[in-house]
């Protein structure tokens, strides 16, 4: 009797983990604890901070539980991250200290907004960071940033193509004009100022982008290509390939993430039923090679499986290949949105795997806790190149942190 009621604990156990309540204000306590516990340990002898570089990651093979950091510049795609995390914390705790840095930081990046445009980054830079200060505190100036920063975007785009241009810097590499998927997420910036009394045109160019992003990036089961390259005179598409998923015809996890974030939030300010129709069908390749579903309608009982946590690419055939956390957290906070939008049974499928996901998020397998000052461990950044592999890094923390608050919110 004894050991059989063991074998159905060992059964059941994992069943019951990942079915657990979230308490959301319990993880946005922690994640508040978390920046007290990074702040301290970013404050320098003299009591002030470095403002002049943003954290980015805490590697797995690193002693210190300290941030990394890098300088805060436009060839640091990842900096806006860190204020967006302070600003998104003082939105709500109201506490005054966190303000103080985070308008540090902050400021710190606005020297990007008036510089020569490096690459389509400097929507995550500015947006991430400007953007969310602008919600906490209506800081007319900031609004200003974003305009700056929203029309240096728009110098990238191509009409002949009719996306933006996202790495300047490797036209040659790629053999023409390269767009990347990562890119929807900073039309974000530009739809926004177009909406708040900025330049009205750059409403049209990010629709633009969007429209030719969905014919030409994506292969015929939703999954996406990392990069699509154009011909940059006459326009036309010529490839898709990768550069930091496993091959040029894999899911890498954080692309298809992009894409369900960007695709939902282009139908947020469009209003368009077929962007919508086809965030749900991005939405819906990247379930169904998660939870192994064959259709295109979620109806597995989700909160009955293991793992909601993806492969760094789902196509890695190594059954030990790292996870990442980061991609959970962009589609736990998609879906949260995604699921308004759909309504019915398939917005509620979708609103249960949001909150499943970041419950499984939310357990000591993914927290970092006492381990070092992030949110979360088990990110990869890039890993065909060797790096950030099973690490904590900032724009996982950064979506986590805005998925929680989504949540609560609603």
């Amino acid at each position: 009797m004894k050991k059989s009621y063991i074998l159905l604990l060992l059964v059941f156990l994992p069943l019951l983990a990942s079915a657990q309540t979230l308490d959301v204000d319990k993880q946005l306590n922690y994640c508040h604890t978390q920046i007290l516990r990074a702040l301290k340990d970013l404050r320098q002898s003299d009591g002030s901070y470095d403002y002049s570089k943003e954290p980015r990651n805490i590697l797995a093979t690193d002693k210190q539980k300290g941030w990394n950091c890098r300088p805060a510049t436009a060839e640091e795609w990842c900096g806006g991250f860190w204020p967006g995390i302070l600003w998104m914390d003082y939105s709500l705790t109201k506490d005054e200290n966190i303000e103080k840095a985070a308008e540090g930081y902050t400021q710190a990046l606005r020297h990007i907004a008036y510089e020569p445009i490096f690459d389509h980054d400097i929507g995550f830079l500015m947006f991430c960071s400007f953007g969310k200060g602008y919600e906490a505190t209506h800081n007319a100036d900031y609004k200003k940033i974003i305009f700056a920063s929203a029309d240096s975007l728009a110098t990238l785009f191509n009409p002949m193509v009719g996306t933006i241009l996202s790495w300047p810097r490797n036209v040659k590499m790629f053999g023409g004009h390269n767009t990347i998927m990562d890119n929807m997420m900073n039309l974000d910036m530009m739809f926004w100022a177009a909406k708040n009394g900025g330049n009205p045109l750059l409403y049209d160019l990010a629709v633009s982008h969007a429209k030719t992003t969905m014919e030409h990036h994506f292969r015929p089961d939703g999954s996406c290509y990392h990069v699509a390259v154009y011909d940059p005179v006459d326009g036309h598409f010529i490839k898709g390939v990768t550069h930091q998923g496993y091959a040029d015809s894999s899911m890498w996890a954080r692309g298809q993430s992009w894409a369900i974030y960007g695709y939902t939030m282009v139908y947020r300010y469009t209003k368009n039923p077929v962007f919508l129709k086809f965030a749900e069908k991005v939405t819906d390749a990247y379930l169904r090679r998660l939870i192994g579903s064959n259709e295109d309608k979620i109806t597995t009982d989700i909160l009955a499986r293991k793992d909601l946590i993806p492969k760094w690419d789902f196509d890695d055939p190594d059954p030990k290949a790292s996870k990442d956390a980061s991609a959970a957290c962009v589609v736990a906070d998609a879906l949260l949105e995604l699921s308004q939008y759909v309504g019915n049974e398939k917005g509620k499928h979708y609103h249960d795997i949001a909150v499943a996901t970041l419950a499984q998020l939310s357990t000591p397998a993914y927290l970092s806790g006492k381990r070092n000052d992030s949110f979360l461990l088990h990110s990869t950044g890039h890993h065909p190149a060797g790096s950030e592999i099973d690490a904590s890094i900032i724009y996982a923390d950064y979506y986590y942190l805005e998925a929680l608050t989504r949540l609560r919110e609603k």
